[in-house]
């Protein structure tokens, strides 16, 4: 699905006289005040790291790394092309709806790829048509209150998932371990109140219909 970026909007300058600059201040101090978080400046920014960051949009591109810190994280995870399988699964589950609006996420996020291994074509299907409920809970395992750099989990060396799992996270040079059994391939993408860390398999425990035969198409 493309999602083409909305161009800015250029409002003609206002008049400046002092009624209007009168009128103006109270609006300018009120979205100052209430507005949504700005937009972290591309001097802010942490490049995300991993072996998988280099085929992923950079620079300009749609869905480069400066553009995605701007989106609500529902909307980042759509523009990263490796995730369609897992951008899915979150939105039809809802498995963000349990956490409290406004709360800040960490997300990690298995490629296609780790889906692919783990599930056949049908079996997800399957799962996403009729076991909804058995998808939420896995995508649990992939949710972590708060917004937490990979530098930051590798620090503390355990992070609690929405499900209560308890992972091991441990650095490995450009890279980071998660309990044994994913690494990250691109880690710290920004969004906004969100962090988004690209993983190379499937955490949590996986449905029983879970065939592991890995013939997905892709």
């Amino acid at each position: 699905m493309s999602h083409p970026a909305t161009p800015p909007r250029h409002p003609r300058r206002p008049t400046t006289t002092r009624r209007a600059l009168g009128l103006l201040l109270p609006t300018l101090l009120l979205a100052a005040c209430t507005g949504s978080p700005a937009t972290p400046r591309p001097s802010d920014l942490a490049a995300p790291t991993g072996p998988l960051c280099a085929a992923l949009p950079t620079g300009t591109e749609p869905g480069n790394p400066t553009f995605l810190a701007g989106q609500p994280v529902e909307a980042a995870l759509r523009w990263i092309p490796t995730l369609t399988t897992f951008e899915a699964a979150l939105r039809t589950s809802g498995a963000l709806t349990d956490l409290p609006t406004g709360t800040a996420v960490t997300v990690l996020a298995p490629s296609d790829d780790a889906f692919a291994a783990t599930f056949s074509e049908d079996n997800w299907d399957d799962l996403m048509t009729h076991h909804t409920d058995q998808v939420r809970t896995l995508l649990k395992a992939h949710l972590i209150s708060g917004n937490h750099p990979i530098a930051d989990l590798s620090d503390a060396g355990t992070a609690t998932t929405l499900d209560g799992t308890t992972l091991t996270v441990t650095r490995t040079g450009p890279t980071a371990r998660l309990g044994d059994r994913a690494d990250t391939v691109c880690a710290d993408y920004q969004a906004t109140n969100a962090r988004i860390h690209i993983i190379d398999a499937v955490l949590g425990p996986l449905p029983v219909t879970a065939d592991g035969t890995g013939h997905r198409a892709h």
